[in-house]
């Protein structure tokens, strides 16, 4: 998933591309240029890490914070009380508001 090794190796090459940059664009735009890039590649190697994960793009499903969703259900409750399984913030079937969360 996530190799520090290749973060280390994409970081010092940015590094050294803003460097170069700086070095032949004058001092404006070569800050500017040295920023955007040092900016830019975490952010695009990111993607390609979430995207492999199948959490990040278009379609929205996946992924995400709490790892894979089935079909995009939600979150589900289950009463402490009588064990119903139920999607609202009181029970039902008892009435009770003691529950706990089932993923």
């Amino acid at each position: 998933m996530f190799n520090y090794k290749t973060y280390l190796i994409f970081l010092f090459a940015s590094l050294a591309v803003s460097i170069g940059l700086q070095m032949i664009l004058p001092f404006p735009y070569g800050l500017g240029a040295a920023l955007a890039i040092f900016i830019a590649f975490p952010m695009l190697l990111r993607k390609r890490y979430m995207s492999r994960m199948k959490g990040y793009g278009d379609s929205g499903s996946g992924g995400g914070f709490f790892g894979m969703n089935s079909g995009g259900t939600g979150v589900r409750y289950v009463c402490l009380v009588c064990s119903n399984k139920h999607k609202g913030g009181s029970c039902p079937r008892c009435g009770s508001k003691m529950q706990r969360a089932d993923f």
